[in-house]
């Protein structure tokens, strides 16, 4: 089956996810736990992009010029910082009713972003090229996860860069991120994750190395009750990131 006649929309996802789309931007509102996680991402994402490309951290807009795909971008949350750190930011997702809030959002913020309601192997087989592709907290909510995989690496750059963030597909993170989460801390809607579509770390890199790009980095993302914070950790058991880059 050719990528033209295959699909990474999974229709009940992108409703769910469109009947929430107006809270994106409230830090107290359903995407509180994404609000919470941002700050680490953000950071980690920084350092590790003026590492590989040379810039300065401290400046003022140490991505100047950097082409970046953020992937399933939802209401914007990673694509206007990125833009204010001097990114060129192409944010894409299959709601259109995430990509017309991330539009007002960012009429108002001031941030320029080129947000487009479409999918991963839509922007591939137009041919569209990044230097660094961003696959933050999507690929579980997809329909076809070897497709998507393969349309966002084939979208990296020769010395460009991917990052996959995701939950492992865990007994604890079934226990933390699903019943946790969802039933008992009611952080998420329930139904916002389902177990049998969660991704472990091999099967990521597996997907990632067949594409011909090269695992570079992993962690574990860990939360803290009392300090209600998320930081960096070796448990890669629920929360996780990968880095890899395109020789």
């Amino acid at each position: 089956m050719s990528q033209m006649t295959r699909s990474t929309i999974d229709k009940a996802e992108i409703e769910h996810f469109s009947r929430i789309a107006a809270e994106w931007w409230n830090p107290q509102g359903k995407f509180r736990p994404l609000h919470k996680f941002n700050p680490t991402r953000l950071a980690y994402l920084k350092e590790k992009i003026c590492q590989h490309f040379g810039r300065d951290p401290l400046s003022q807009r140490p991505l100047e010029g950097l082409r970046i795909l953020d992937i399933g971008c939802g209401g914007g949350l990673l694509c206007e910082p990125m833009a204010n750190m001097g990114a060129i930011v192409i944010g894409a997702d299959a709601s259109e009713t995430n990509i017309e809030v991330a539009k007002i959002h960012a009429e108002q913020s001031g941030a320029v972003v080129d947000y487009r309601a479409t999918t991963a192997e839509a922007l591939a087989e137009a041919g569209e090229q990044f230097d660094i592709v961003l696959n933050m907290e999507v690929v579980e909510h997809v329909a076809d996860v070897d497709l998507f995989m393969s349309a966002t690496a084939q979208m990296v750059k020769s010395g460009g860069l991917i990052f996959v963030a995701t939950i492992n597909r865990t007994l604890k993170a079934y226990g933390l991120a699903i019943i946790g989460a969802e039933y008992v801390l009611r952080w998420l809607p329930r139904g916002t994750h389902q177990y049998d579509k969660l991704v472990r770390p091999e099967e990521l890199e597996s997907a990632l190395s067949q594409a011909g790009l090269k695992i570079s980095d992993k962690i574990g993302v860990t939360y803290n009750p009392l300090a209600d914070s998320w930081s960096r950790s070796s448990d890669l058991s629920v929360n996780y990131m990968i880095m890899a880059e395109r020789p």
